[in-house]
C-alpha cells in the first residue's frame, strides 16, 4: 500500500499506548492481503491470519488487542465462528471490526451481541482503514486522561494522518463518504441525541408525613401508525426533487420507523432499520450504536430463532415520542 504512504511509527504507537497486535481472518484471499498489508503499515504487528473458520479449529489463539474480519457470505461454520469469536472478544475486551454484505447483515448481526463491534456494509479499502483508525482512536481515548498534551497533539495528528490516506483511496478507488474526526471516535464527547425527561408535576401539597407527593403524569398512546408512515413518505419524497443528502437525518427517521412498527406490533430487523435510516448501511449501523447507548434503542433477541435479532425502541424512547406527536397534536398531519 505503497500509495497510500502510512506515516505511523513505533514510537508514536508507544507514545500514546495504542494497541500494537492484530488479528486477521477472511475467506477472499485478495481481501486478506489488503487487510494484513493496512495494518501492518498502520504499525500493527500480526498475531493471527486465515479463513473465518478456522477460529473453530484447534485450541484458541491469542487475539490480541484489534480483529479484522471480512464475511460477505458466510455459511453455517462462518457464522459459528462469529458467535465464538464474539464471546471471546467481550471477555478479553479485544476490538471487533466485522464486514459483510447486505445480504448477510441480519446472520452476521445476529452473532454479535457481545463485544459492540464496528460492522461494516460492503466497504471500500478507505472504509477499512477508516475503521481501523477509529479503533486505534478508541484505544488511545481510554488513556486520555493519563496522556501529556504532547502527546494528544501526537494522537490528533495520527487520526489527521488516517483521514488522509483514506482521501487518498478515495481517489483510487472511486468517490466514498468524507469523514471527519468523529467518525474516528474523536468528537467532543456530547451525546448526539438529546431527550429531555418528561415534566413532572408536584401534588397534594403536604401528606401526611408533610412532604410533597412527586407525581408523574402518565404517558399518552403512541400515535396512529398510519399516520407516521405517511409523515416518512413525506420525507422521503423530498428526495425525488433535491439531493438527499440535503436533509440527512437517519436519526430521526429510524426513531419514525420503529415507532410505526410498535403501534404496529411489528418487529424491525436491523437490514431493514439500515433501509429506512436513508444513508448508507455502514454510516446507519454507526448511528444504531450511538442512540442504542443514548438508549434510545435496543437489540431484542427473537425468541423462536436465538441467530436473529431485532432492534426497538426503549421504553425511554417510546415515551419521547409519544409525548412528541401528543404535543402536536393535530398539527402532526401537516408535518413534512
Amino acid at each position: 500500500m505503497d500509495q497510500a504512504n502510512f506515516a505511523y511509527t513505533e514510537v508514536a504507537s508507544d507514545a500514546v499506548g495504542l494497541p500494537l497486535s492484530l488479528s486477521v481472518f477472511a475467506d477472499r484471499p485478495h481481501v486478506l492481503g489488503q487487510l494484513r498489508d493496512d495494518a501492518v503499515a498502520a504499525g500493527f504487528r500480526i498475531a493471527d491470519a486465515g479463513a473465518v473458520a478456522s477460529l473453530l479449529e484447534g485450541e484458541a489463539k491469542p487475539l490480541g488487542e484489534l480483529v479484522l474480519v471480512d464475511c460477505p457470505a458466510p455459511d453455517g461454520a462462518t457464522l459459528a465462528a462469529l458467535t465464538r469469536l464474539d464471546l471471546r472478544a467481550a471477555h478479553s475486551g479485544t476490538q471487533l471490526i466485522v464486514s459483510t454484505s447486505v445480504a448477510a447483515l441480519d446472520d452476521v448481526f445476529g452473532c454479535l451481541d457481545q463485544s459492540s463491534p464496528q460492522l461494516l456494509v460492503d466497504p471500500s479499502r478507505a472504509d477499512r482503514v477508516i475503521a481501523l483508525g477509529r479503533a486505534m482512536a478508541e484505544a488511545a481515548q481510554l488513556r486520555l486522561r493519563e496522556l501529556s498534551e504532547e502527546d494528544r497533539l501526537v494522537l490528533l495528528r495520527l487520526t489527521e494522518q488516517v483521514g488522509q490516506i483514506a482521501q487518498r483511496l478515495e481517489k483510487l478507488e472511486g468517490p466514498v463518504r468524507e469523514y471527519g474526526l468523529r467518525d474516528f471516535g474523536m468528537g467532543d464527547g456530547d451525546s448526539a441525541f438529546r431527550f429531555e425527561s418528561p415534566r413532572t408535576t408536584f401534588a397534594g401539597g403536604d401528606g401526611d408525613d408533610g412532604s410533597a407527593r412527586l407525581v408523574r403524569a402518565s404517558r399518552p398512546p403512541l400515535p396512529d401508525p398510519r399516520l407516521v408512515r405517511r409523515i416518512i413518505r413525506q420525507r422521503q419524497l423530498r428526495a425525488r426533487f433535491f439531493d438527499g443528502d440535503l436533509f440527512g437525518d437517519p436519526a430521526w427517521d429510524m426513531l419514525l420507523d420503529l415507532t410505526a412498527a410498535r403501534a404496529e406490533h411489528t418487529r424491525v430487523s436491523v437490514t431493514s432499520l439500515c433501509i429506512a435510516s436513508g444513508v448508507p448501511p455502514t454510516t446507519a449501523l454507526r448511528w444504531i450504536g450511538q442512540m442504542t447507548d443514548a438508549g434510545l434503542l435496543e437489540r431484542v433477541e427473537d425468541e423462536t430463532d436465538r441467530r436473529r435479532a431485532f432492534i426497538a425502541l426503549t421504553e425511554k424512547a417510546a415515551d419521547g415520542m409519544a409525548r412528541y406527536f401528543a404535543e402536536l397534536g393535530t398539527q402532526a398531519s401537516r408535518l413534512v
